[in-house]
């Protein structure tokens, strides 16, 4: 685990008390900002649960984020003001296990209607294959090994919508029809989207791909794929000469093309890769949060990328 993404709890909880002075004498709190006639004020963690909170919530929610667009959401280091504002949210939609920081707030600040989204499905274990070290996102108090990247998997990540669905609904029950047919309609794009995945990866030349972050366990297992991790952890990290031999092994007999990497962080680690294996690079893009480079203006358009870019390195027949 890279100890640079946890922040202690007394440091969390020192912020926390700033945080609600400061809204006490200040009311233009990250979240208040959002506030908008009656509409139900949602803080959401990161991009994935902000995706799902602003479709399924639709014209009854105004929807803020802790994390914005090109910061590294595990790094995501919380001010004393979006602490603060936590409990001045009507509803706060979160992933237990990616950001410690957001975790530890939301613990501190026994905010109410406060959805974590790993509770809506099962969570399992992913380590990085062939030898490699554990992904590593857990931390104190939290299950070791379990991998919190469900919305990588359209399967898993709609058991969500429809888990965030059914919370809004009892949050909000004036507007209760309007959540369930926008659930029912994301739902049926996710729908869409895994049988997409799953034509475009039946018949491939390799089933094995290399990834500097390894985050896509719950994809490859869904499509029966094999995800191998490049040892370190952290993206940017730089791989033994053990990983690269053995990676170089991998690649040579399951006929491995490429090594992919991702849009917040630097493709240096995936370039000493590919140079000291043979093997090209590409994007496979995490969907932690959307930017200038992503492949896509949102979830669907991403994971299509996504989809194009795993048809392209694993030769989709």
């Amino acid at each position: 685990m890279n100890e640079r993404r946890l922040i202690p709890t007394a440091a969390v909880a020192g912020a926390v008390a700033l945080g609600l002075t400061a809204l006490s004498a200040c009311s233009s709190s990250d979240a208040a900002d959002h506030r908008s006639g009656d509409k139900l004020n949602v803080v959401a963690s990161f991009y994935p649960m902000q995706f799902l909170a602003e479709r399924i919530g639709g014209s009854h929610v105004s929807v803020s984020t802790l994390t914005k667009p090109g910061v590294e959401p595990h790094d995501l280091e919380l001010s004393p003001r979006q602490i603060g504002g936590l409990s001045d949210a009507d509803y706060i939609l979160y992933l237990k296990g990616i950001q410690p920081a957001v975790d530890d707030a939301i613990k501190l600040s026994e905010s109410k209607h406060t959805v974590d989204a790993a509770k809506l499905t099962t969570l399992e274990d992913h380590g990085t294959e062939a030898g490699g070290e554990e992904h590593g996102h857990e931390h104190e108090g939290e299950e070791p090994g379990a991998d919190p990247h469900i919305w990588l998997d359209p399967v898993k990540y709609a058991e969500v919508a429809k888990g965030v669905g059914k919370s809004l609904e009892k949050t909000d029950p004036d507007h209760a029809a309007d959540y369930r047919k926008n659930t029912d309609t994301l739902v049926k794009e996710l729908g869409a989207l895994d049988t997409a995945y799953e034509k475009g990866l039946k018949s491939t030349a390799t089933r094995t791909f290399i990834t500097t972050h390894s985050a896509f366990g719950y994809l490859a297992e869904r499509y029966g794929l094999t995800q191998e991790g490049i040892a370190g952890i952290d993206p940017e990290a730089e791989p033994s000469p053990a990983r690269i031999s053995a990676l170089h092994s991998i690649a040579e007999k399951k006929k491995v093309t490429t090594v992919f990497f991702e849009t917040l962080a630097s493709d240096r680690t995936a370039k000493t890769v590919a140079r000291d294996t043979g093997l090209r690079t590409d994007v496979l893009d995490p969907l932690e949060g959307i930017t200038d480079q992503s492949k896509g203006d949102d979830y669907i358009e991403v994971m299509r990328s996504n989809l194009a870019a795993l048809e392209k390195a694993l030769g989709a027949k």
